[in-house]
Parts: C-alpha cells; structure tokens; sequence
C-alpha cells in the first residue's frame, strides 16, 4: 500500500496514465493524492475526469485555479480563455456528474499519520497549519452550499491582496482562494503579488516566495502544493515540495511516494 502525489495534470491525460503505468499503480491497495488543476491547457481534460472519477474512492484531489475556472465557466457565466480545453466537458452527457464531483472536492488535505498537508498553491506564512485548515473549510462550504455560482461570480480579481480575520463577505472568500490557489509571491504579512509567474529568483521588489519566508507559521510542517511551474520541483526549502513540474508546458509529470520521498518523473512525450 502506497501513497502518490501528483502535480498538476492539467488535461494531460496519456502522460498521466503512462506515469501511473510506471508506478504500477493500483486503486485497490494504493491512494493517490492530486495537488490540482486537473483540467485544462491539455488536450484530455474530459478524459482525466472521467478516470479520476472512475477510482474516485482511491483520490484525494484538491482543487486549483483551473478547476475553479471550469466551475465558473460551467455555473456563473465566466468566458473561456482562449487557451481554455474544456469544451469536452462543458459538452459531456455525464457533465454534471463530474462537475459536481469536482465541485466537492477539498480545498486543502492533511494526514496527520503520513505527515503531510497539501494545498494547490501553498499557505501563506501568517497562517498555521490548523489555522489554514479553518479557512479551507469555509471556501469548501461556499462551494458546497446551494449558493455555489454566486461565489463562481465573484471569486475573480486582486483585490483584496493581504489577509485580514475582520475580512468577510465576498473579499474574504476570495482571498482565501487566491492564497490556496493563485499565490507564488509575497510578503511576510501575506501581501499577495498575483502577477508575476518567474522562477524563485525573480521576485518583485519587497516580495519572497511564500515557502521562503524565515518566520512563516507552517516552517516545521512538510507542505505538498503545485501550481508554480517555473520552479521545476525545486524548492530548496526543507518540508516543502513542489509537485507541478510543467508537463503541459513540454516538460514531467511528477509523482512523490509519500513513504519514503522517492520521485517518479514522466515526460509529456514519453513513449
């Protein structure tokens, strides 16, 4: 019995299933964890849903940005991207069997026997481990609740950019979601750059990568997240692991055995 986590798929469906081939994964007796994004950019968007779907009781999946935009295409009247692949789904017969799977996934997963939280961005360094837990419950629950496309609609934009507990409403939620889902840079109070995409090193003047942050609440916590491409599962932040290693962009799909740290890596044009 084993324990993967992968980084981001992003409808990248033959790679995916290739790598689960090279970890000669079972869903019988092993568990797969999915750091988000699982949709998107890549050509199998509805082909990964549909398997995931498939061994869903194996699949402890988070969601990320880009599941979040298909739910807002889907339910609040939110434009495609132009580099948007979803259509598939948005156009399935079973699509709201899968959306509605998608939209009860968690926000973030912790297993306090394995060690390990995952999130899809990571955690910003003023909040703890238990502390980050409590405002991933609350997005979840607008997620879950009868009201889910009003948040789809609102949950767009910058603003607000820092994290404060007297937040609510509409800002607060999305502020929770862009920290879980959309943070690579900030300050130490939690001040959010949103816009920048570089490597670790090219940081915006003032700002840090979240997990490099000295003081941060979550230091002596092993943290799984993807999202961030450009840093090519490097770190160099002990207890963190960055999982989205660009396979929709040319380059792995990477899976962590949780038990022991061994790396699986395949390439998105692995034969």
């Amino acid at each position: 019995m084993s324990t993967y986590a992968i980084g981001d798929i992003q409808g990248c469906y033959e790679p995916f299933r290739r790598l689960l081939d090279k970890i000669h994964f079972d869903p019988v007796k092993d568990t797969l964890w999915i750091a988000g994004d699982l949709v998107n950019r890549g050509p199998g968007s509805l082909e990964v849903m549909r398997f995931l779907f498939s061994i869903r009781d194996s699949v402890i999946a988070v969601l990320g940005n880009h599941d979040l935009h298909l739910l807002g295409v889907a339910y609040a009247n939110r434009k495609p991207g132009k580099q948007d692949t979803l259509t598939d789904i948005l156009l399935a017969d079973d699509r709201e069997e899968l959306l509605t799977w998608l939209r009860h996934l968690k926000i973030m997963h912790s297993d306090a026997k394995l060690g390990y939280a995952m999130t899809h961005a990571g955690i910003p360094p003023q909040w703890s481990l238990t502390e980050a837990a409590g405002y991933a419950r609350e997005l979840e629950a607008a997620l879950r609740s009868d009201q889910f496309p009003v948040f789809l609609k609102d949950m767009y934009g910058n603003q607000p950019d820092c994290w404060h507990e007297s937040l609510s409403g509409t800002d607060r939620l999305r502020i929770i979601t862009n920290y879980f889902t959309r943070m690579r840079f900030c300050r130490a109070d939690g001040t959010l750059d949103l816009i920048t995409k570089d490597s670790a090193n090219e940081a915006p003047e003032g700002f840090i990568p979240w997990f490099a942050h000295p003081h941060r609440k979550t230091v002596n916590d092993q943290i799984l997240f993807g999202h961030w491409a450009a840093l090519e599962g490097k770190t160099d932040t002990p207890q963190v692991y960055a999982l989205d290693t660009g396979c929709v962009w040319g380059g792995q799909l990477t899976a962590m055995r949780l038990e022991d740290k061994q790396i699986f890596s395949c390439g998105c044009d692995d034969v």
